[in-house]
């Protein structure tokens, strides 16, 4: 056991020798029906899911995940969900890759660089911009966004590095591309405000020490800050990574409803999630809703893993910080 583990159980203990009291018990009795009370109602969410898809399992098995077919025609009906498991894949990546290094440069101007007077005021508006909901993001994205990308910035990379497939040539507004941008502009947020705050977390007399040895201001964030805070980073980053993966409504909305896969990023496409805002409401036979719901049930697995996985690497950055101590 480590000194930290030692330290958190020993102050989750009651003081030797002390009663316990009516309020303690109250206390503790509440807590613990809100912690049961959660985790039952994620059971209830996953069994309530995967029921609602037991027809398209029993129809169509594991080979649904890598199928990339969606025939509602009654009589052929067929339903796999390859197209829009890579086309999750692929806009939460590209999001992740555009606002990863954005929102670490914003949160290292927020708690490094800023002067004070300006630190507020931006810091309330990163903020605020996670707040937006995502269906009007998704509309801004139609009305402002997919115009500019489609008459400026996507021929402007097609004539310029058109010799790779992912930027072959544009003839809709709504594609890929354009989901990746509206995406970076969503989990942007999320991962500049977690970052600062890690950031914010490391101890000045480390940093002040670091800089009294001649160095710049960057090899001190490089040598102490990013190793300090680099574990919590990476949970933001796949915290962001989750939230792209499960959003919705601004994805089926910028994205197009293709189908297939596509390597050209200015072709359309849909994800798990925007399949299903898409379509849900108006499906037509029983298998066909079923099959969304089976959508679903994927959607739900990946982002319980994702959230787990989150969790591991802040206890372990946290075990290792209380090893290091």
């Amino acid at each position: 056991m480590t000194s930290l583990d030692a330290t958190t159980d020993a102050a989750r203990r009651p003081f030797p020798g002390r009663r316990a009291r009516f309020g303690d018990l109250i206390l503790q009795g509440t807590a613990g029906i809100a912690a049961v009370g959660a985790l039952v109602l994620v059971g209830l969410i996953v069994w309530k899911i995967a029921s609602g898809a037991r027809p398209a399992l029993h129809a169509f098995g594991l080979p649904f995940v890598w199928h990339v077919v969606w025939n509602p025609v009654h009589g052929r009906e067929a339903y796999g969900a390859g197209s829009f498991l890579f086309g999750t894949a692929v806009t939460s990546i590209g999001a992740l890759l555009l606002a990863t290094p954005i929102a670490l440069g914003v949160a290292l101007f927020l708690s490094e660089l800023a002067p004070g007077w300006i630190r507020g005021p931006v810091t309330a508006l990163v903020e605020t911009l996670a707040a937006i909901p995502s269906v009007v993001i998704g509309l801004w994205g139609i009305l402002v966004l997919a115009p500019i990308l489609r008459d400026h910035v996507d021929p402007a990379l097609h004539s310029t590095i058109g010799f790779i497939p992912l930027f072959g040539p544009s003839s809709y507004g709504s594609n890929v591309f354009t989901g990746i941008v509206v995406l970076t502009i969503m989990i942007l947020p999320i991962i500049a405000s977690i970052s600062r705050e890690l950031f914010l977390t490391v101890p000045q007399e480390l940093k002040e020490g670091a800089l009294g040895l001649g160095v710049t201001r960057w090899e001190m964030v490089r040598g102490v800050v990013f190793p300090y805070a680099g574990g919590g980073v990476a949970a933001a980053m796949i915290l962001g990574f989750g939230r792209a993966v499960g959003e919705a409504i601004a994805v089926a909305l910028v994205l197009g409803d293709g189908l297939g896969i596509h390597l050209n990023l200015f072709d359309t496409g849909q994800t798990l999630g925007g399949k299903i805002a898409l379509n849900y409401q108006g499906s037509g036979s029983g298998l066909e809703t079923s099959s969304l719901i089976y959508l679903a049930l994927i959607l739900l697995v990946f982002s319980i893993l994702v959230n787990l996985l989150a969790q591991l690497i802040v206890r372990r950055a946290a075990r290792r910080k209380g090893l290091a101590a």
